[in-house]
């Protein structure tokens, strides 16, 4: 994993206040055309996938280029805020039936919510986990 600063033809132009701003406005704040991976000092983690090493992955990513022009995929931990991280096809069904999740992808299923059936645990995430 590398941090490396954002291109600078990706970056937008910062406000005359951004520096002044509250830090929450400053995270809402269009920082660049890659937003979701851009931190606030324009810098971004990187992580490479080789071919190699995970095929399936780097065909993801490259059919995900091919769509919009952008050869990256945001990577984080799979849980809500509260709520241990998933580490099972059940946490991640809980999870992606009591969030706003559209799509949850295990393996070679992919799971649309609107086709799903009634579900017995289908309490929202944040009646099951306080906040901090």
């Amino acid at each position: 994993m590398l941090v490396s600063p954002v291109k600078k033809e990706r970056r937008r132009v910062l406000a005359d206040t951004f520096h002044d701003m509250p830090l929450q406005d400053k995270l809402y704040f269009e920082r660049s055309d890659i937003q979701s991976v851009t931190h606030l000092d324009f810098s971004a983690r990187i992580q490479t996938v080789h071919e190699e090493t995970n095929p399936r992955y780097r065909e993801l990513i490259s059919a995900f280029k091919r769509l919009n022009g952008y050869g990256l995929i945001v990577n984080t931990s799979f849980n809500v805020r509260g709520e241990p991280i998933v580490c099972t096809p059940y946490d991640a069904y809980a999870c992606f039936m009591r969030t706003d999740m559209d799509y949850l992808v295990v393996g070679d299923y992919m799971f649309t919510k609107t086709e799903q059936p009634d579900w017995e645990n289908k309490d929202k995430w944040e009646k099951v986990f306080k906040m901090d």
